[in-house]
């Protein structure tokens, strides 16, 4: 079966959002560019640890000797997007993703493919997969500083810790299961 790759090149629109409440948000990575829009569902981890390796491949490109691509160290205020997510429709659910850069194009590259059963298993999707359908992302590393730290804060607004065993707290108690010593 052949792969449907939903591709951005330049999108308009690339953010992190959530639906739900704190404790029960599904989390989506929401790319748009004209009338196309697409939502793919991620899990909380792979929100926070995208948004991790996206600064620390910005950071490094910033330390590369001759570096003709200007990296921005913060956020263009320009960029700052802190609207909700659009017509939420999923178009899958993440399994494996990867990060790359081009730089043909100066621009920071995401691939997401769908959550397989070779995933449950822990184990690395072959090439022959039936998949069916992924996302790429390209987008400039201003639009990627900006990207990073919306999402760093997306996953931060969840339910705070608690500060005796660390674990998070619901609105509705939490049972402290403080660790033995």
């Amino acid at each position: 079966m052949p792969t449907r790759v939903h591709e951005f090149d330049w999108p308009d629109r690339v953010v992190v959002g959530t639906i739900g409440l704190p404790g029960a948000r599904t989390f989506y990575l929401q790319v748009r560019s004209g009338s196309q829009l697409v939502s793919i569902a991620m899990e909380k981890q792979q929100s926070a640890l995208l948004a991790e390796k996206i600064d620390e491949l910005l950071d490094q490109l910033r330390t590369v000797e001759n570096n003709p691509f200007s990296v921005p160290t913060g956020t263009p205020p320009e960029l700052v997007d802190n609207d909700q997510l659009e017509d939420v429709r999923e178009q899958f659910r993440t399994g494996a993703m990867s990060l790359g850069w081009d730089p043909a194009t100066a621009q920071v590259v995401i691939e997401a493919h769908p959550l397989t059963d070779a995933d449950d298993d822990d184990e690395l999707l072959e090439e022959d997969s039936d998949e069916s359908e992924m996302l790429v992302v390209r987008m400039p590393v201003g639009t990627a500083r900006a990207f990073a730290k919306r999402t760093r804060e997306i996953v931060g607004a969840g339910r705070p810790a608690c500060p005796l065993c660390g674990y998070p707290m619901d609105a509705d108690g939490h049972t402290c299961t403080l660790p033995e010593a």
